[in-house]
């Protein structure tokens, strides 16, 4: 039965990472998309405070009941929401798509129709030639790697066991903190990512987990170092190493460290992936687009912690974090040269952008 609710559970989860964010950037007009697409990672970080909140006080069988509670919500509201306008339109349901439109923004002054022609074609491999296609492909995979090999899989393993080596009486309160960071700093991105933009909060929010990534490996680098006799690092490692006493200001390194990560990527890498999968590609293919997209981002995230434990014996707990750092700055390079700004614009001048027009 618990797999069988797992498995459930996952492919609902699945299935909503890659509809939510899709079915937003459909029915809000540009001002506020990226505050309503943001507000996906927002609600995600919210659910996961939630849970370690209420799984402080409620055994884990009725933490499992009360999860059945947003859901029930989602099935009742849902009923009451329209399909989004530019979906009717290319069924040919104008009248539909007006309404519709009427339901969400109140009026139609605004509202740019979509060319309904080529919605019919589907995907085929053939369209990947079309740099209107393959532009928006390259970077909504690159997009949704680059936040799973940023590690944030790596620095959620460790976060109560740091908190136990910063002399926290209760080391559980570590995932409620953890979760309180997030919460704000996705809050704070969601209210200035229609005023800052994509691509500065990407770009920034690489440079804060490079800056943490790297003195998460320093501080490993130096517990492993350090003389002395101490338990902690079998706890932090899965690998056979020296024994090592860390002082009380070490240990406060690695939680100031992972703090400012878990911040830098609430600010950015959280949430703007999902957003800009959902804005980027053409109608008639973001059904597949997207669900490759989103595909790619679970994938990674298995294959990250799936392979975390090997990489810990070959690389060391301090090679792991350097790595994980080299690949944020990789990202934020690819962000300034390969990521497009896609505040305040339509989805048809977003495609109009990749077509070069």
């Amino acid at each position: 039965m618990l797999l069988g609710g797992r498995l459930l559970t996952g492919l609902a989860c699945g299935v909503a990472s890659l509809a939510a964010p899709v079915y937003i950037s459909e029915v809000a007009y540009p001002a506020v998309r990226g505050l309503l697409g943001s507000c996906v990672q927002l609600m995600v970080v919210v659910g996961i405070l939630l849970a370690y909140l209420a799984g402080w006080v409620l055994e884990w069988r009725w933490l499992a009941v009360l999860g059945c509670v947003p859901p029930s919500l989602m099935l009742l509201l849902m009923c009451c929401m329209p399909e989004t306008p530019r979906f009717l339109l290319t069924q040919h349901k104008h009248q539909e798509a007006m309404d519709a439109l009427q339901f969400l923004w109140g009026s139609e002054q605004g509202w740019e129709e979509p060319p309904i022609g080529s919605e019919h074609q589907g995907f085929h491999l053939a369209l990947l030639r079309l740099p209107s296609i393959y532009k928006p492909f390259i970077i909504g995979i690159s997009l949704m790697a680059f936040q799973q090999l940023s590690g944030i899989n790596a620095v959620m393993f460790y976060a109560e066991t740091i908190f136990e080596e910063a002399k926290f009486k209760d080391s559980s309160l570590a995932s409620v903190i953890v979760g309180i960071i997030q919460v704000l700093f996705t809050a704070v991105a969601a209210l200035i990512m229609d005023r800052a933009g994509r691509r500065l909060l990407l770009a920034l929010s690489g440079i804060i987990m490079v800056f943490s990534t790297s003195a998460f490996g320093a501080y490993f680098k130096l517990t492993q170092s350090s003389p002395g006799n101490s338990s902690h690092m079998a706890l932090l490692a899965p690998v056979s190493m020296e024994p090592v006493d860390t002082s009380e200001g070490l240990a406060w390194l690695a939680v100031g460290s992972m703090c400012l990560f878990i911040a830098g990527f609430a600010v950015g890498w959280g949430p703007i992936p999902w957003l800009l999968m959902s804005e980027i590609f053409p109608l008639h293919v973001k059904g597949v687009a997207t669900g490759i997209c989103v595909l790619t981002n679970w994938l990674m995230a298995f294959l990250v912690t799936k392979e975390f434990s090997s990489l810990m014996e070959v690389l060391r707990p301090y090679g792991v974090f350097w790595l994980a750092s080299a690949f944020c700055i990789i990202s934020v390079l690819f962000t300034l040269f390969c990521v497009p700004e896609t505040k305040g614009k339509t989805l048809e001048q977003i495609t109009a952008h990749f077509e070069g027009r």
